[in-house]
């Protein structure tokens, strides 16, 4: 029951990780990468589909992603969405081919990207935590309903805190590793 309860948190945990590099991925640094168009959606044929199933996205150089659609007409479609999106690109159309250069970040937005890169760290920091909590509460019931001991619990809320302790020390190192590609010249 206690590992089932520890297992449990590890998931939920896992989940929250998985979130917050979600997250990352979509705040841009320095250089182009084809997920940063992830989160664009095209309308295709009446139905929304994220734009790497109506196009090749590839990155050029450093600044610069290529989107080819796979359909002649999707093209003014692709650039429309990506134009309308919140990313603020301007994506060129040559032919079939859409270029999306990136403007070089300028120290002001790098000192914006990072406080959101914070901000989105110590939000999944805040959701390890309330695992943690949780399944604290969940020992302290089983005690409660004297299912376990009293050296269990206490052996049990020991682990989770360990288990806790390595989350927040991943995400740290996810916040590190953004921060840092974030600050890159």
């Amino acid at each position: 029951m206690l590992n089932e309860i520890q297992q449990n948190s590890q998931n939920k945990m896992n989940k929250s990780i998985n979130s917050l590099k979600n997250a990352f991925s979509k705040i841009r640094a320095s250089r182009a990468h084809p997920s940063l168009l992830e989160q664009i959606h095209i309308n295709y044929y009446g139905s929304m589909v994220p734009l790497s199933q109506v196009a090749n996205i590839s990155t050029e150089d450093s600044r610069t992603l290529k989107a080819s659609p796979w359909e002649k007409d999707m093209v003014s479609v692709i650039e429309k969405a990506i134009m309308t999106s919140d990313l603020g690109l301007n994506p060129q159309t040559i032919g079939q081919v859409i270029r999306i250069h990136l403007p070089p970040l300028t120290q002001e937005r790098r000192g914006e990207l990072v406080k959101i890169i914070k901000d989105e760290a110590e939000k999944a920091k805040i959701a390890i935590r309330n695992i943690r909590r949780d399944a604290n509460s969940d020992f302290k019931e089983l005690l409660k309903e004297k299912e376990i001991s009293k050296d269990e619990a206490r052996k049990a809320e020991y682990d989770i805190q360990k288990i806790t302790d390595e989350y927040i020390k991943k995400i740290e190192i996810n916040l590190n590793k953004k921060e840092d590609s974030l600050l890159e010249i």
